[in-house]
């Protein structure tokens, strides 16, 4: 994540782990520009430095979740290419999308966590580039095009319920987070796609050509971000 002021000044690091902790324990609407440059040991002054306003910089927290996991998933394509199978990708995702705070309220639309940023448009603009859905219209033609999902309805119904599914699961793994869950809802979960999709056993070209669809994915989608971020 280049150009990003926290990889320079350990002030603006300060600046934002503070800023996490106060949107974390007590959400947007409690979140100040004074108590912010306080817990950071910094003057307001030097908050409006880097960031023009609080909006910005929550904003920017969210951005940063985003970003991060978009930046482990790159990692973890590019060292295991078979992770782009649907009976592996959608575990993955919901065993370590629910452990970026800001990116698990986002895709619940957490509104006392995030306040007034959870319809704000650059969360929105956000979620169309790193979120779900892009990552389904990204990936699913190169599923079809193989034997990684069958094509015997249309691309856009198959996304749809795709993510339908998806925001189930999703929900279900948030309250089982607080409960004592007696499955294994991510295993269930991959499962139940590779029998929605319709996945069969695929030549390993068509699983490198799926990772190979889900990197750029996610490099676009980070270089989108990033330009929010500078925006």
């Amino acid at each position: 994540m280049p150009g990003l002021p926290e990889h320079s000044s350990d002030t603006a690091a300060r600046i934002l782990a503070a800023a996490s902790d106060l949107l974390l324990r007590r959400g947007e609407r409690a979140v100040t520009i004074a108590e912010v440059a306080q817990r950071a040991k910094v003057g307001k002054g030097t908050v409006y430095l880097y960031w023009a306003s609080r909006t910005d910089l929550i904003f920017g927290l969210i951005a940063r979740d985003f970003l991060a996991l978009a930046e482990e998933f790159t990692r973890k394509f590019s060292a295991d290419p078979d992770l782009a199978r649907p009976s592996r990708l959608f575990p993955e995702l919901l065993r370590t999308a629910p452990g970026r705070p800001f990116v698990r309220a986002v895709l619940l639309e957490d509104e006392d966590l995030l306040g007034v940023l959870a319809a704000d448009p650059r969360s929105k603009a956000i979620t169309d580039a790193l979120g779900p859905e892009k990552l389904m219209m990204a990936v699913l033609p190169s599923w079809r095009a193989g034997s990684l999902a069958s094509d015997d309805w249309t691309l856009e119904d198959q996304a749809y319920a795709v993510l339908a599914v998806f925001r189930g699961f999703l929900f279900s793994h948030e309250l089982e987070a607080d409960g004592d869950a007696q499955v294994d809802t991510p295993e269930i979960f991959g499962r139940s796609m590779a029998a929605v999709l319709g996945e069969k056993r695929a030549a390993p070209g068509e699983v490198t050509a799926a990772s190979e669809t889900i990197i750029r994915y996610l490099e676009e989608g980070t270089d989108l971000v990033l330009s929010k971020i500078a925006s």
